[in-house]
C-alpha cells in the first residue's frame, strides 16, 4: 500500500511538472519531474514502466530546454525500461 500511494504522489508530482511545462516554467518544472522520477524509482523499482515514462518525461523536458546532450541518455534509458516491462 505504501508503494502504491508513493506512486500516486510522484504521478500529481508529474502532472504538474508537466503543466509548468506548458507553461514555459521549465526551471520550475525540472525539479519536480527529478523528484517524481526518484519516488517512482524508491516506490516500482527502476524498471518498471511507470519509471520508465517519468524517466521520458523528464528527457522530453530536457529537450525542450536545448539540454540535448542531458535528454539523449534518458530517452535511451526509458526505451530499455519500456522494451524490458513492455517488450520490443
Amino acid at each position: 500500500a505504501g508503494e502504491e500511494a508513493a506512486a500516486a504522489v510522484a504521478r500529481l508530482m508529474g502532472w504538474c511538472a508537466r503543466l509548468l511545462q506548458e507553461l514555459a516554467r521549465y526551471d520550475e518544472a525540472e525539479p519536480l519531474f527529478r523528484r517524481a522520477l526518484a519516488i517512482f524509482e524508491a516506490a516500482l523499482g527502476s524498471s518498471h514502466a511507470d519509471t520508465g515514462a517519468s524517466v521520458n518525461n523528464l528527457a522530453e523536458l530536457l529537450e525542450t530546454k536545448g539540454d540535448l546532450d542531458g535528454a539523449e541518455p534518458l530517452f535511451r534509458r526509458a526505451l530499455e525500461i519500456f522494451e524490458a516491462a513492455l517488450g520490443p
